[in-house]
């Protein structure tokens, strides 16, 4: 996980978010694009985080860092919630929280363990709802198999907060013998897909009201280290990546992946999975499915080798029951994504620009 600026040199270095550091702008104001996950995102974070908090752990760029130590490696990773609804079809906020820092740390390979999680309550907020939330959390965090260690609540006035906002941080063991990274994708990889995508994007603005008609989508939201458990116990060291495709969707995360791994990655369009309602309600948006946001879904590009395997061990599981092979890594262009049309001709597939669909995750 740019804002152009001819001046900009360097070249380019990647976060979870970072490319490219450029000068800040006179008066610039953060706006909603800059938490889109996409080039906005990026080019924030190269300029203002990456910079003061610079380290070898955080360049690497992955969904959750990597640190060594006497007792093994240890994945950490955070995230703050921010959705509005705090209710959706398949969801709401407490297990996005859970999920969202249980698959970062499983898409390093790691074996999700201990959560905190971080409370920003506005006044006035219904006690009733925090507890459905709470238990939701709990549920969460019991069907994933972690514990929720540590924990902090502040309460904001009124009107300064959409009535909660979560923060959480998890840590896991990443087993011996596993390297699992964006920077590690290889010519003639394969791009496994875990199920259609775009469902939580399109459930979360139904839950808004702001469709204009009727959409039957369920948030696809769910905790993936065991379906991560069942591919590494089929294809081992032959998963060279893992990554969730949240913020910017399947897009921007394989542009993220391309740009890490100086390889190209080249999908068939007709191969990825897109449910009816998702594609008939972007159409009428003017939306890009590749572009909007999945919260139970995983990008995997795999030896080819390993391929069938992870495949046939991902249809064995809840959450990957659907899974399919949407595309291949090749060497050149480097940094780039291409998209087989299915009439034939070739386009390239550009990281999100700007925002989307706000604040759904």
């Amino acid at each position: 996980m740019h804002m152009t600026n001819p001046k900009t040199t360097p070249d380019p270095v990647v976060m979870e978010g970072a490319v490219c550091p450029v000068p800040l702008q006179h008066e610039e104001r953060i706006v909603l694009g800059h938490g889109s996950g996409g080039k906005m995102s990026h080019d924030l974070i190269g300029r203002l985080f990456r910079p003061p908090f610079d380290n070898p752990v955080l360049a690497a760029g992955d969904d959750a860092g990597v640190v060594d130590l006497p007792g093994g490696r240890l994945a950490i990773s955070t995230d703050s919630h921010v959705v509005w609804p705090l209710f959706f079809p398949g969801g709401d906020i407490g297990r996005l929280a859970v999920c969202g820092t249980v698959n970062d740390l499983a898409m390093m390979g790691a074996r999700p363990s201990h959560l905190t999680a971080g409370f920003i309550l506005e006044e006035g907020l219904d006690v009733s709802l925090l507890a459905r939330v709470v238990e939701s959390m709990r549920a969460a965090a019991a069907e994933a198999g972690v514990t929720i260690a540590a924990g902090d609540t502040k309460v904001v006035q009124r009107g300064k907060a959409d009535g909660l906002y979560i923060n959480t941080a998890g840590i896991g063991l990443i087993p011996d013998g596993l390297a699992i990274s964006g920077s590690a994708a290889r010519p003639g990889d394969v791009v496994i897909l875990s199920g259609p995508m775009g469902d939580h994007g399109i459930a979360v603005l139904g839950a808004r009201g702001e469709l204009g008609f009727e959409a039957d989508v369920t948030s696809d939201v769910a905790p993936l280290n065991h379906l991560v458990a069942a591919m590494i116990a089929a294809g081992g060291r032959g998963i060279h990546v893992l990554r969730d495709p949240t913020r910017g969707g399947v897009a921007t995360t394989l542009n993220e992946i391309a740009r890490q791994s100086g390889a190209a990655v080249v999908l068939d369009e007709r191969a990825i999975p897109v449910r009816p309602a998702v594609a008939a309600a972007s159409e009428m948006l003017g939306f890009d499915p590749l572009y909007i946001a999945n919260e139970g879904k995983l990008l995997a590009i795999v030896d080819p080798e390993a391929a069938e395997a992870v495949l046939a061990a991902m249809r064995g599981t809840r959450y990957g029951e659907e899974a399919v092979i949407i595309g291949r890594v090749q060497a050149a262009p480097a940094g780039r994504v291409l998209l087989k049309t299915s009439i034939g001709s070739t386009r390239v597939v550009d990281m999100l620009a700007g925002e989307m669909l706000p604040r759904i995750c």
